[in-house]
C-alpha cells in the first residue's frame, strides 16, 4: 500500500533495517519482499535464500508467507550463492539476498561459475548499492556494474523505483539464467507511472525533452526526472531516458534518443568507469558521434560514511549536481 511520507533527517547516518521517511514521495514498503511472496504464491518453484540479511534486505515477507521455502545461510555469501546454484539444478527459481558489496566482492567467483556458466535459474537481489549505503567503503558497491558486467551470460538491472521493482521481481523468474538485481529496500519511492512496464533489455524515454538529454539509471532516473522539472522553470527543457537494464545493453534506444540533442548528461549510481557511463561513450564512439557529455556518478575513490543526502551532496550526485548540469551544461 502506497503512502505519502513527510518528514526526513537528513543529518544523520542510518541505522541497519531502518525504515526512513521520504519527504513529498509516495513511497511502498518492502516492494521486493511483498512480491516475492506474492509470486510464489502463485509458483511452487521459488525459493528464497539469504545469507543473514533478512530484515536489511527486505525478503522477511517472503519468510513469513513461505516459511518451508526461506532458508538463512548465514554470513557466508559463497555459501549463499553455491546452495542456490543447487536448488536451481533441481529446478527450482531460487531468489537470494544480501549487500551488492558482499555478493560482488566476496562470492564473485561463485556467481560466474557455479551460476552464470551454468545458466543456473538464479536471481540476485543485490541490496543498497552505491550511496544508498551509508556505511562506508567496506559497504558500499560503488563498482558492482563494472565487476558483474564482466561475467558471460548475465543479465544486469538496475531498477528505478518501487514500481519498476515489482514488476522486475516477477520478470526474473521468465529470464533464462543468472539475474544481477540492484536492490531497492525499506520505504521505496514511487516515481514512475502506473502505465510504466519493465521489459528487460529495454530503454524507456521518461521524458521528451528538446535541449538537453539525460541517459540514467537506477534510482538516479528519478533524480534526473526532478531536475528536469526544476530546470524548465529556467528554460531549459531536458529528456530523460532511463535504462534499467545495463547487460543486454539496449544501444538501439540509447543512439535514437542521443541523437536528438546536442549535448548530453549520463547519471548512475556507480562510479563513471565501467557502467552506465561507459556503455553510452562505447555506444556513441562506435556509431562515430561525439557531441558534449557531462558524466554524474562517482569517482575512482573509496567513500566515507554518512546519510544518503550528505554524501550524494558532498560527491557531486544530488539534484542541484544534475539542474546545474541541464541549465549550465558544467
Amino acid at each position: 500500500m502506497a503512502e505519502i511520507q513527510t518528514g526526513t533527517m537528513p543529518g544523520r547516518t542510518r541505522g541497519m533495517g531502518e525504515l526512513i521517511d521520504i519527504a513529498g514521495k509516495v513511497t511502498e514498503i518492502a516492494p521486493f519482499g511483498r512480491t516475492l511472496a506474492e509470486l510464489a504464491s502463485e509458483r511452487s518453484d521459488i525459493v528464497g535464500l539469504t545469507a543473514d540479511m533478512g530484515r536489511y534486505s527486505d525478503i522477511l515477507p517472503f519468510r513469513d508467507a513461505h516459511p518451508d521455502r526461506f532458508f538463512n545461510v548465514g554470513m557466508a555469501e559463497q555459501n549463499l550463492i553455491m546452495i542456490a546454484a543447487g536448488m536451481a539444478k533441481t529446478g527450482k527459481i531460487a531468489y537470494c539476498t544480501t549487500y551488492s558489496v558482499f555478493i560482488t566482492r566476496r562470492a564473485y567467483d561463485f556467481v560466474a561459475l557455479a551460476c552464470a556458466h551454468s545458466m543456473a535459474n538464479v536471481k540476485i537481489f543485490a541490496g543498497m548499492p552505491g550511496l544508498v549505503n551509508g556505511y562506508g567503503a567496506t559497504h558500499q558497491a560503488t563498482e558492482d556494474l563494472n565487476m558483474m558486467r564482466g561475467i558471460a551470460d548475465l543479465t544486469i538491472i538496475d531498477p528505478c523505483d518501487a514500481t519498476e521493482l515489482k514488476q522486475v521481481v516477477r520478470a526474473c523468474a521468465d529470464i533464462p539464467g543468472t539475474v544481477y538485481v540492484r536492490n531497492l529496500r525499506g520505504k521505496v519511492p514511487v516515481e514512475l507511472g502506473p502505465d510504466y512496464v519493465f521489459e528487460v533489455g529495454k530503454a524507456k524515454v521518461l521524458r521528451p525533452g528538446r535541449d538537453v538529454g539525460i541517459i540514467s539509471t537506477g534510482y538516479m532516473s528519478a533524480r534526473a526526472l526532478d531536475a528536469a522539472a526544476q530546470a524548465q522553470e529556467n528554460g531549459k527543457d531536458a529528456g530523460v531516458l532511463h535504462v534499467p537494464t545495463i547487460k543486454p545493453f539496449d544501444a538501439k534506444t540509447v543512439l535514437e534518443f542521443a541523437s536528438r540533442f546536442d549535448r548530453l548528461v549520463v547519471a548512475e549510481n556507480h562510479k563513471t568507469s565501467g557502467g552506465l557511463t561507459s556503455l553510452v561513450i562505447e555506444t556513441l564512439y562506435d556509431a562515430g558521434i561525439a557531441k558534449p557529455l557531462i558524466k554524474i556518478g562517482l569517482e575512482d575513490s573509496f567513500f566515507e560514511c554518512g546519510s544518503q543526502e550528505y554524501l550524494e551532496a558532498k560527491y557531486g550526485v544530488d539534484t542541484p549536481r544534475f539542474v546545474r548540469a541541464i541549465v549550465e551544461g558544467r
